[in-house]
């Protein structure tokens, strides 16, 4: 990105100035200069698109780990007001929706772990099924995919995968409102009858971790965490019927954007009014998405403490939280000293509330939101806690954000050369796809350092503690 187009507000803080009479809103892009030098032009295109559809309120805004995306670029957040034409658009939320990451903690140390990580490997490989089109063991039948996405991660509680424990610590407590099944698609809903409990393809994992460094004692404390601790992040989302509500939906969209005279400046953002029918039907379809990867992700914890206490038969691995991408909340927030009600879209971007927040569980309140920002495969990860005061609608950084397209990185690194070169740096990795692992290959990512640096620089969250990959199980 060409800098020179930006003029700089502060440190981690750019604004794309508006040309005489453009009317659109404010685009705002947080991160330091060399972040955003290496971020694709697009992303600037893109975000200043999201600028001009209707009832944005504030700025575009992207977050240090932005890059190109569909529709919205892959960090983007917006708000949008229903009462003042505010739209709701399906390349905002994004194809995979609510991708996201739970996080469990654990009582097992670095020195009970490592003299059997290679069998914990194996054994939550074949545990955990994962790939393009993986099923699982889990079937259920079409009145069962109506419950879990009414339900969500309550739903897979009552059917024992895991405990009501679990739900404290989930967004929305596992289950978000409003959510319509009825509003998905029969093809949608068949396309998930194999596919609870398991992790698909691309940049999703389950990856055994070390707590390598502290930075907030206060928040690692109340988050439960020490160094040489041993966690588990598992990435993955709404699967097959979260893609088939995306492209279904972005064609209504689109025809709705139509019929009422909506002027998109790019057809990937495909949009309606909020309180438009199909505005009301996608919101349903979303909601009922989410609660399909909040279910997902419970199944996959209880699938991965079974795996683990083959090996640990003492280990213990309580959630220390759950966080979605991919999504768009109605939520409250201060603007101009007011209270409004704002529908915010995160696409590729974590929800990130400060203390005090009334909405988090009561553990964490002092000290805010556990947020999770994914490495790359073989980097590391950090976990970080909202910040009061942040002013993107209370969000952060989702992950290191990719630097190279996948095609790039495939005609630059094989996949079983990365798998070797990890291995030797004790970092042991187990997939089904080489070609996958030359994808997701470490160089092909934006440095995790810089970007959890960055995010707290630019008052979205801060450091709490940065952790060290070990075992890596991916499609």
């Amino acid at each position: 990105m060409n800098l020179q187009q930006l003029h700089q507000l502060e440190p981690c803080l750019w604004t794309l100035p508006r040309a005489t009479a453009e009317k659109r809103a404010e685009v705002l892009l947080y991160g330091t200069a060399p972040l955003l030098v290496s971020m694709d032009d697009k992303v600037l295109e893109q975000a200043a698109n999201v600028a001009f559809l209707p009832g944005v309120v504030g700025a575009s805004m992207t977050m240090p780990d932005a890059h190109w995306g569909y529709g919205f670029p892959i960090g983007g957040v917006a708000a949008f007001d229903a009462g003042q034409g505010g739209v709701i658009s399906v390349g905002g939320v994004g194809f995979d929706i609510s991708c996201g990451i739970r996080c469990l903690r654990s009582n097992l140390s670095l020195q009970d772990a490592a003299p059997r990580f290679k069998e914990l490997a194996d054994t939550l490989f074949h545990a955990i099924p994962a790939g393009v089109g993986e099923e699982g063991e889990i079937k259920v039948n079409l009145t069962q995919v109506d419950q879990i996405l009414q339900e969500g991660a309550n739903w897979a509680v009552k059917h024992g995968y895991g405990n009501t424990a679990d739900l404290e610590y989930i967004e929305e407590h596992g289950r978000v409102a409003d959510a319509v099944p009825d509003n998905v698609s029969e093809l949608a809903k068949k396309r998930q009858r194999g596919e609870m409990g398991t992790l698909g393809s691309g940049n999703h994992y389950l990856e055994v971790q070390m707590v390598e460094r502290i930075y907030d004692a206060a928040a690692a404390l109340a988050f439960g965490l020490h160094e040489g601790q041993i966690l588990i992040s598992i990435h993955c989302g709404s699967r097959g019927l979260g893609h088939q509500i995306g492209t279904e939906y972005m064609l209504i969209l689109a025809k709705a954007a139509s019929r009422l005279g909506i002027r998109l400046p790019d057809r990937e953002l495909a949009c309606a009014p909020i309180k438009s029918p199909e505005g009301q039907q996608y919101i349903g379809a979303m909601n009922a998405a989410i609660n399909c990867a909040l279910a997902n992700r419970q199944i996959l914890t209880h699938l991965t403490r079974v795996a683990c206490e083959k090996i640990f038969r003492d280990a213990e691995f309580e959630t220390l939280f759950d966080v979605s991408h991919n999504t768009c909340k109605a939520e409250t927030h201060e603007v101009d000293g007011k209270p409004r009600l704002l529908h915010v879209h995160r696409k590729g971007a974590t929800r990130a509330f400060g203390p005090g927040h009334p909405a988090l569980p009561e553990r964490y309140r002092k000290v805010g939101q556990p947020v999770v920002i994914g490495g790359s495969m073989g980097t590391g990860s950090y976990i970080l806690a909202g910040s009061s005061g942040n002013r993107a609608f209370a969000s952060a950084s989702h992950g290191a954000g990719r630097a190279m397209s996948r095609h790039q990185a495939l005609a630059r690194w094989k996949g079983r050369a990365l798998v070797d070169e990890l291995a030797q740096q004790g970092i042991l990795i187990r997939t089904r796809s080489m070609r996958g692992v030359a994808e997701e290959a470490p160089g092909a990512y934006k440095d995790v350092d810089l970007v959890a640096e960055a995010t707290e620089q630019a008052g979205l969250a801060r450091r709490v503690a940065f952790l060290r990959p070990k075992v890596c199980v991916k499609g």
